[in-house]
């Protein structure tokens, strides 16, 4: 066989995203702040797009004023230069926004916003010392040679948000060239640093450190934590007392004493984090109907620039090179401008399609929930699947009812015993009801509970039970029995 080379057509039909869908798939997904930082880097890449600092509504009075002053202007000079002159700009306009018309259709708004008040500075939190910053503190008042003081900053940046040490101390050794002694002589001292029994490598050495600084000497809390986590945590009590050869009331007492240490302690620090949201979809009842708006603070009011608009009517004069380059430079602004708006238009369409289907559940609870999925809502607002799924994604909505992520709202449906479908939601609200309220000496198992919604004509599987359950904390019933029998004794 001889091997050539030679050229060949071929017909192949391939789907290409154009720049400017490629840039609107990309703005969909993003919440304001992440849109906000977009727009930043667009404004110092592209000349033709500027900032407007204020937009201003214009009275009919401040309309009536211009015309007086232009009419004054006009019979003082004796003339109509003013008003040739506004019809000339307005022409213009008109012209250059009709040679760039094919960038944006018939539906294209340039992206705006109101102006809003400026941030105060009091409503800032102070930010809080980290968890290693905490312990790199405390280091370096314990440790005074070089090389344990090395060591011990190389421990901290291992220990993970809940305290725990991620790597074991052969490795540490085998970093650091010192000996396995060492390491642990310096690791028992940051065992006791603030918070109690952080860096531990399990939570039953965390346990003991705990113990032992607080120096409690019951044997049998200590044979707890050693040997019998497991059973504890699955609270087996019958067979711990069994075990330990001691009263249910004895192991009880122990039980609350190991509950007051702490498993987690770098929790302690993390907690301190608080995330706040800002919705991005505003609902609110006027007049019995449902209005929606998009939460638009904070983001910029674009425009093109007018400088620059005028030196590219220039330029095709004059300069050929510098036209082209202005001319692309104004293909991208029309691209990004119609892409903001087109972000905002399909996230309206996403909003109000789900108000309308769950304005039941807005005005009176979670009972009147119904299901909705991605592919429902694609199919009536005309978009595909993925676009939908890229508009819910951090997205979050404010209504009377409270903040709901988008996410919130989509959910699979079951069926009824007489063909109707009812959100998910619901039935993991009656199975946490049924929970609540059961006879605590006698829980319900997953059977019964099935048993019970399939009297409320809801079909459901035991094993569909068991996933909402788990779904939701909640623990098996023989579980939740023994907890109660605890508490009881």
């Amino acid at each position: 066989m001889v091997l050539k080379q030679r050229l060949e057509q071929k017909q192949v039909q391939r789907l290409i995203l154009a720049p400017a869908l490629q840039q609107a798939i990309k703005l969909l997904p993003l919440t304001n702040l992440e849109l906000i930082e977009i727009i930043d880097e667009e404004l110092s890449q592209n000349p033709m797009l500027e900032v407007e600092e204020e937009t201003v509504e214009k009275t009919e009075e401040e309309e009536q004023r211009k015309e007086e002053e232009i009419n004054t202007k006009n019979d003082e000079t004796g003339n109509s230069d003013i008003k040739e002159s506004v019809n000339s700009r307005e022409k213009e306009d008109q012209e250059f926004e009709a040679y760039f018309q094919e960038y944006f259709d018939n539906e294209f708004s340039s992206f705006s916003s109101e102006k809003k008040e400026s941030y105060q500075l009091e409503n800032f939190v102070a930010k809080g010392t980290s968890l290693w910053d905490h312990l790199n503190w405390q280091a370096n008042l314990e440790f005074f040679d070089e090389k344990d003081k090395e060591t011990a900053k190389y421990i901290i940046g291992n220990i993970n948000e809940e305290g725990y040490l991620m790597v074991s101390i052969e490795e540490i050794a085998d970093v650091m060239r010192v000996s396995v002694e060492r390491i642990n002589r310096i690791l028992d001292k940051i065992k006791r640093f603030d918070p109690l029994g952080v860096g531990s490598l399990t939570l039953r050495e965390c346990l003991l450190t705990q113990i032992d600084y607080f120096g409690i000497k019951n044997k049998v809390i200590r044979n707890i934590v050693n040997n019998h986590l497991h059973l504890l945590e699955n609270s087996n009590y019958t067979q711990l007392t069994r075990i330990l050869g001691i009263s249910v009331s004895e192991l009880k007492s122990c039980v609350e004493i190991i509950k007051k240490l702490n498993p987690t302690p770098g929790r302690k620090y993390n907690e301190e984090k608080t995330f706040y949201v800002v919705p991005d979809i505003i609902v609110k009842k006027e007049d019995d109907e449902w209005k929606i708006t998009l939460n638009d603070e904070g983001l910029p009011h674009l425009k093109i620039n007018g400088y620059y608009k005028k030196l590219l009517n220039k330029a095709s004069k004059e300069n050929s090179e510098a036209c082209r380059f202005l001319k692309d430079k104004m293909k991208k602004a029309f691209w990004f401008l119609h892409s903001l708006d087109q972000r905002n238009r399909t996230i309206y369409k996403v909003a109000k399609y789900v108000v309308d289907k769950q304005k039941d559940f807005i005005e009176k609870g979670i009972e009147y929930i119904k299901p909705l999925t991605l592919i429902e809502l694609a199919q009536e607002i005309g978009v595909h699947e993925s676009t939908v799924g890229r508009v819910v994604t951090n997205k979050f909505m404010i209504t009377p009812r409270g903040i709901f992520p988008l996410k919130y709202f989509f959910h699979k449906s079951l069926s009824c015993n007489y063909g109707e479908e009812v959100s998910s939601l619901i039935v993991k609200e009656k199975i946490k009801k049924l929970i609540e309220n059961e006879d605590k000496k006698n829980p319900l198992s997953d059977v019964e509970i099935k048993d019970i919604l399939a009297k409320l004509n809801f079909k459901i599987a035991r094993r569909t039970v068991a996933k909402y359950r788990k779904q939701m904390n909640i623990p098996p019933s023989h579980i939740r029995k023994r907890k109660y029998l605890m508490e009881e004794s």
